[in-house]
């Protein structure tokens, strides 16, 4: 197994859709070319004393067409801010030393990854190493004096033949490319070199890295137990190819580079958080029962490996990012917690609380829940986080017993106030299929009254197995700007509600989701929010299937956008970056034996009930959902005499909106495409005809 990593195109809109709503003075609108303005944080790190911040502050680079990142320092005391590593290359993942006088962080140096260390004292900054490829996860060891990370390593590539030699200045076809893995390429990867992510250690006042392991499988980025060992999570077993979600937690020693499994069971085991008096290892992971989705559950155990043990198994939450306290006495969580992210205190004796609300902010394009914190070693905690709002993207906030809870950053405060945004508001419905409390959220134009005059776009989450909740988005933004009412929301699958929840679409995906979310639309309608002759739908990803599976169910929608979808699960599972978590997890069974449990669930199997023009859009470098799902729903539209068109977005890999022209050029083409089915706007071009006559 390698590196482990969990037609034409039609331009649709030249120019911004003219929308029958007013939607006013041009100059404070959420336009396209806002996009390049939005700034937002991500990685806010508290030193070990809580005394100060660092963070990446992201920009839009308009040349470049990329998001960069620069290092910022803020005084926690003070709230003043000033650039720490700015200019030249993008920088990321800052990380302090023990002591707090050091940060590493990673950059690049003509095109190559490069690790550097920053004095905090004098601002000087010194190269660590040369690396050929990218360092993964550096940390610390606990004196300060060793930095370990991961780091992809190159193998010889299979071959069954030495070709010949070239005359010179012959100009030959290049090389056969061989593969003999199964999974021999993955998304925003590409196809891939053989080799394993394997751990390295470096001294921390520079050199040459020591390579560690050399196993075939490799291993997640490492963490320090103490100064001589290592743990890092992976799967080493011979059949890892077919065990799409197993892995183990490994004591690598640097004496004699040994790696031994702490352990053992069928079913992922990772995340390893030490505490700081070195004695107890806090990880994550579940046993495996093959179901679609399983919550990551909180453990604790020895270091040794003996003594494991499960921490708050009564909270129906799945654990994200942990972190000890400094006492030893309690860790803290970053939880999806029914459209909100909130850390979590969780005690020894497995007692939990709510210790920090009010994070998210860092997904820019739709309204995901995506938050990072920090906490210091100190007696009394103090938290570093990234605080989210319907408005804003995430701006820096610091939160604590001896600070004063507050936000320190307005990173938008020159462009947000002056622009006429969207209001979001929350509802719950029940859903149809069985009565389900289904949330979701509002996205209502500047100018809106509830005359049921308005347009609709229903936005769907991908995942499936995600969470969208009340958070800046730039994509809903938009859509609002140019009149849409857009809806969003959580249906069954989605998490943050409990496992259960989210496994009502175990092996049934899409079944009574769809229910859910005409449930949300029939609400809207009701209220008189929206037109129901000017309603719309799209979604990514898993909200692409859902979008293709609604329109062969349902001739409501006056026009669908299903951007890079599932479309035939056979081909998914065969020939997809995750194929065989497809067909083991989401399906159960293999194609060639029932390939009827594929092609029930596959929107391809009931194309000829579409009568809704439908858009596909996909990226040409998208091996998610590869190119030929969209391709196939668009060959069959067009063979059943549906109105449909197909974009595909060069050099995009799955997450199409990872540079902002590709984010303005996917909102605004799917725009593009609901205008021309919008009868509001027909009624009123044939207006203009009789008019002119």
């Amino acid at each position: 197994m390698k590196r482990l990593y969990c037609m034409a195109a039609l331009a649709l809109a030249a120019t911004l859709p003219a929308m029958a709503q007013d939607t006013g003075d041009d100059s404070r609108r959420f336009t396209a070319e806002r996009v390049f303005d939005l700034e937002y944080a991500t990685s806010p790190r508290i030193s070990p004393d809580g005394s100060k911040i660092v963070y990446v502050r992201h920009s839009m680079d308009i040349r470049k067409d990329q998001d960069r990142g620069d290092l910022w320092i803020i005084d926690v005391k003070t709230g003043q801010q000033r650039p720490l590593v700015n200019g030249g290359s993008s920088a990321s993942s800052p990380v302090w030393s023990p002591d707090g006088t050091r940060l590493l962080y990673t950059t690049s140096n003509d095109g190559k990854p490069e690790l550097r260390l920053l004095y905090l004292d004098s601002g000087d900054s010194f190269s660590l190493a040369q690396l050929e490829e990218g360092a993964s996860g550096a940390e610390w060891s606990p004196n300060g004096e060793m930095i370990a990370f991961s780091m992809f390593v190159a193998e010889d590539k299979p071959s069954f033949a030495t070709p010949i030699d070239q005359p010179e200045g012959a100009e030959w076809n290049e090389p056969v490319k061989v593969y003999d893995d199964l999974t021999f390429r993955f998304d925003g990867a590409g196809y891939l070199e053989d080799g394993y992510d394997q751990i390295f250690v470096l001294s921390a006042d520079g050199g040459s890295p020591r390579q560690i392991t050399d196993d075939e499988g490799g291993f997640s980025p490492p963490v320090w137990l103490d100064d001589d060992t290592l743990l890092a999570s992976g799967n080493l077993d011979e059949d890892r190819d077919m065990q799409p979600v197993e892995s183990e937690i490994y004591a690598i020693e640097l004496s004699d580079q040994s790696v031994r499994p702490l352990t053992s069971r069928v079913g992922p085991d990772y995340g390893p958080v030490v505490s700081p008096d070195g004695e107890t290892i806090a990880f994550r992971g579940y046993d495996d029962e093959v179901m679609a989705y399983q919550q990551a559950n909180l453990y604790l155990m020895d270091a040794d490996g003996s003594n494991v043990r499960e921490l708050a198994a009564d909270l129906d939450r799945e654990f994200g990012q942990v972190e000890w306290a400094q006492n030893g006495r309690s860790l803290y969580s970053l939880i999806e917690n029914a459209g909100n992210m909130d850390v979590f205190e969780i005690g020894m004796n497995g007692a939990t609380s709510i210790a920090i609300t009010g994070l998210g902010g860092t997904s820019i394009g739709r309204p995901y829940a995506g938050a990072d914190f920090s906490v210091s070693d100190t007696n009394r905690p103090v938290f570093a986080y990234t605080a989210g709002s319907p408005n804003t993207p995430s701006e820096v906030a610091v939160a604590g017993r001896n600070v004063d809870d507050r936000v320190l950053t307005a990173l938008n405060a020159d462009v947000i106030p002056y622009l006429d945004m969207a209001s979001i508001e929350e509802i719950k419905v029940s859903s149809s299929a069985d009565g389900r409390e289904i949330e979701a959220w509002v996205a209502l134009p500047p100018d809106f009254t509830a005359d049921g005059s308005f347009p609709m776009i229903l936005e769907i989450h991908g995942g499936p197995f995600a969470m969208y909740g009340p958070f800046f988005a730039a994509e809903i933004q938009r859509y609002a700007a140019e009149g849409y009412v857009t809806v969003w929301s959580n249906p069954r699958g989605s998490t943050g509600y409990g496992e259960e929840f989210a496994q009502l679409i175990d092996k049934k995906y899409p079944g009574n989701d769809y229910d859910d979310l005409m449930s949300v639309v029939d609400e809207l309608v009701a209220r008189d929010y929206v037109d129901e002759d000017r309603l719309f739908i799209t979604g990514g990803s898993g909200g692409g299937i859902l979008t293709a599976w609604t329109v062969t169910k349902t001739d409501r929608f006056a026009a669908a956008a299903s951007i890079k979808p599932v479309i035939n699960w056979m081909t998914m599972g065969l020939a997809s970056d995750i194929g065989v978590y497809v067909n083991k997890h989401w399906i159960g069974a293999n194609p060639w034996d029932e390939p009827e449990k594929f092609l029930a669930l596959s929107p391809i199997n009931y194309v000829g009930n579409v009568t809704t023009p439908t858009l596909m859009m996909v990226g040409e470098e998208d091996w998610r959902t590869p190119a030929w799902e969209a391709e196939q729903f668009y060959s069959g539209l067009k063979q059943v005499g549906v109105d449909t068109a197909l974009i595909r977005v060069p050099g995009s890999p799955h997450y199409i909106a990872s540079r902002p022209s590709r984010l303005i050029a996917k909102t605004d083409n799917i725009m593009g495409w609901f205008e021309m089915y919008d009868p509001a706007l027909e009624d009123e071009d044939e207006a203009n005809e009789t008019d002119a006559e």
